[in-house]
């Protein structure tokens, strides 16, 4: 099991805590230190505010955030969790995908979506209708831009005629792209397209807003496990899809740190390979303390294992 930790630039309410430079930089720090594998940060560049008062967030640019944490650290692999494909160019988006992964020497994760937001789809100008497709579309496309020369590819609201993408990212082809959203699709995005999927806890009441399908208890999470390893199955997959889960916030929650050492290992027997991990964010300094104690209390004490989930067809290998 590996652990990512939020960054909260939705704290616009706290910038110097949250939002500037010092902070960014001593949070990533201190989720490098206490064993973290990855920091992560949400992707609402316009949010509407009917969805804010519902509880929605702001959010500072990703590729921005992750710079700065990047730029603080040595080996904390940097996430989008998610990026919503739909929201950008998709020759625009590998440009900002390779410069991060070469200015942090390879250490970007790229987690995607189809996204939900209807209101932030229509003031950014993007189609909101069709935009699954319109994802791997966008997926297939800046991946080719990222491998290839003379790229002749088009799509919708986009076309290259032999256009060329230097330098090449740290991680070829390209760096990891996970595939976020709970539905039958977004799994088949995963496999046909993606190094991982994201599935995301979402109580039944939520799910007609964010748009894809309840997850709210562990068996909902293993039907869709169990429906990825048919689909790689049908397609003849050969390697292993990488599981990004959420563990449950620690905000309100009367769980201790040995619950969630035991929720987590319950996770890995399952199939996670990741946990995305948040805390109580009232200031910098008590989030950080959070950070270091589930360092010393449930990271260390997680027993390495592997994963089961997503085997290849019979007779081929099994890649990492």
């Amino acid at each position: 099991m590996r652990f990512g930790v939020a960054i909260p630039t939705d704290r616009v309410d706290a910038p110097e805590d949250f939002l500037s430079p010092d902070g960014v930089a001593a949070i990533a720090l201190a989720a490098e230190e206490a064993g973290f594998e990855s920091a992560y940060v949400t992707d609402h560049p316009f949010p509407v505010q009917r969805w804010l008062d519902g509880g929605g967030h702001h959010a500072l640019d990703p590729f921005v955030v992750l710079s700065f944490a990047a730029a603080a650290t040595t080996t904390l692999r940097l996430q989008t969790h998610i990026l919503v494909l739909g929201y950008r160019n998709p020759f625009l988006l590998a440009k900002s995908i390779l410069s991060l992964d070469v200015l942090s020497r390879g250490r970007l994760v790229v987690g995607v979506g189809a996204g939900y937001l209807r209101g932030e789809f229509e003031a950014l100008g993007a189609t909101f209708e069709g935009r699954g497709r319109l994802a791997a579309e966008a997926l297939e496309a800046l991946k080719t831009a990222l491998a290839e020369e003379d790229v002749r590819v088009s799509g919708d609201g986009f076309e290259a005629r032999g256009n060329t993408m230097l330098p090449r990212p740290v991680q070829r082809p390209c760096p990891p792209l996970w595939m976020g959203g709970n539905s039958r699709p977004a799994i088949r995005r995963a496999i046909d397209h993606c190094t991982g999927w994201l599935p995301f806890p979402n109580t039944a009441a939520m799910a007609k807003f964010t748009r894809t399908p309840a997850l709210e208890n562990d068996e909902d999470l293993l039907s869709g496990l169990r429906y990825a390893e048919s689909y790689a199955r049908e397609v003849g997959r050969e390697t292993r899809l990488q599981i990004g889960y959420s563990l449950e916030s620690m905000a309100g929650a009367e769980r201790t740190m040995p619950d969630y050492c035991e929720r987590s290992q319950s996770l890995a027997d399952i199939g996670v390979d990741w946990l995305a991990v948040g805390f109580p964010d009232s200031s910098r300094s008590s989030y950080i303390d959070a950070i270091r104690r589930f360092g010393d209390e449930v990271i260390a004490k997680i027993e390495p294992g592997e994963a089961p989930v997503l085997s290849a067809p019979t007779g081929t290998e099994v890649k990492p």
